[in-house]
């Protein structure tokens, strides 16, 4: 199921989530995760994006981030459809993914990648309160 959510304020502080198709456990391995955090990098130095807090789960993604050039629906849009591309393709070249031909056909449909569930849920944050409660490392990724 994806999240219908649009960005009001494109300059704003968000928490946001991004979800792998069907919730499945790509993050597990650490190679998966590295490919996320190269392209948060490239988000950050390319793309203006500003990471506040981060975490990646098994199967989801949280940030607390804005865009500095007040984008950040074009930074996600971009985000999500490159790191689909490129964490499909590393699955097909790991000879070492015991779940290779599953991970294949979970993450695809009709010939198409099916990486992240469409759309992602986001929250623009108005109060430290609702910062508070949210379970997430304060930590820049530079």
């Amino acid at each position: 199921m994806g999240f219908e959510f649009k960005i009001r304020d494109q300059g704003a502080v968000h928490f946001l989530t991004f979800t792998v198709h069907q919730w499945v456990d790509v993050f597990s391995r650490k190679y998966y995760s590295d490919l996320i955090l190269e392209n948060l990098n490239y988000c950050q130095k390319v793309k203006g994006l500003e990471i506040y807090s981060w975490v990646i789960m098994s199967n989801h993604i949280h940030l607390i981030a804005s865009a500095k050039n007040e984008n950040l629906s074009d930074v996600i849009r971009d985000f999500k459809k490159f790191t689909a591309k490129k964490i499909f393709k590393a699955i097909q070249d790991n000879p070492e993914e015991s779940r290779k031909s599953w991970l294949l056909l979970a993450l695809s449909f009709q010939d198409k990648i099916c990486f992240w569930e469409d759309g992602y849920h986001g929250e623009e944050i108005f109060t430290v309160k609702f910062l508070k409660q949210k379970p997430i490392t304060f930590t820049k990724i530079l």
